[in-house]
């Protein structure tokens, strides 16, 4: 579904991924993960339309959709949850919902994301669809987001560190619903620096190192044995200084 190659990116002349190849299959999950300052945001942005690529190709379900803006992408059925959320304060949950709804139609990407169907994915933001984005806790602030993303339907979701500061039985809520969509069918490309919750959801796990992948690993052998993973991320800054 998502196909990434030779992908590079950066900002105001400097290169930050460098010739980045990865697939994230419908209906799995892909785990990014990697010390800060790696490139994963760049990815996620870079992936979303919100920073054009100076080489390399995307292909969401394969079209080809290389540098195309944010808003063209997510027509495709690209969808961002982005770090630290990024709710309005100032709207109730309703009308993140309302603005952010599409009517259904023929996508082509199976049935479409409703209101009602992502309250009943997410009660705890039925119970709050009055407040307003600022009187959320962090937790719901984070369904919030996800909710705007589903919205559009995506055949692909990013999600950028979406669980960032939350308590750990929040992360754990996190972790079921990102399994609960890919088994929907969404292509679901998650980057944290959480070995813990890449391990736990993903089919495939891929270190990232100033913007390079250093290592790949199968998501079921990391369930059984962790080990490599924690090795990888413990040589990633000697690797990253090299």
């Amino acid at each position: 579904m998502l196909e990434l190659s030779g992908l590079t990116a950066g900002y105001d002349g400097g290169t930050v991924l460098h010739g980045l190849d990865l697939t994230v299959p419908a209906g799995t999950v892909h785990a990014v993960v990697g010390h800060n300052g790696a490139g994963k945001s760049t990815l996620v942005h870079t992936v979303a339309g919100l920073l054009r690529p100076t080489a390399g190709s995307v292909r969401v379900n394969g079209t080809d959709v290389t540098g195309r803006p944010a808003h063209r992408l997510a027509r495709t059925g690209v969808g961002l949850v982005p770090q630290g959320r990024r709710v309005f304060a100032g709207l109730t949950v309703d009308e993140h919902l309302r603005l952010s709804y599409r009517p259904p139609g023929d996508t082509g990407r199976g049935p479409a994301w409703t209101p009602d169907r992502v309250l009943e994915l997410l009660p705890r933001l039925a119970e709050r669809r009055t407040n307003r984005g600022a009187d959320l806790s962090g937790g719901e602030q984070q369904m919030l987001a996800l909710a705007r993303a589903l919205l559009g339907t995506p055949r692909v979701l990013l999600l950028d560190e979406p669980t960032e500061g939350l308590a750990p039985v929040l992360v754990r809520q996190i972790h079921e619903l990102i399994v609960t969509l890919a088994e929907d069918g969404i292509a679901v490309l998650l980057v944290s620096p959480s070995p813990a919750l890449a391990a736990s959801c993903a089919a495939d796990v891929t270190v990232l190192t100033s913007g390079r992948v250093t290592e790949r690993f199968d998501g079921a052998a990391v369930r059984a044995d962790p080990s490599a993973l924690h090795h990888a991320l413990a040589l990633a800054p000697a690797r990253a200084a090299s």
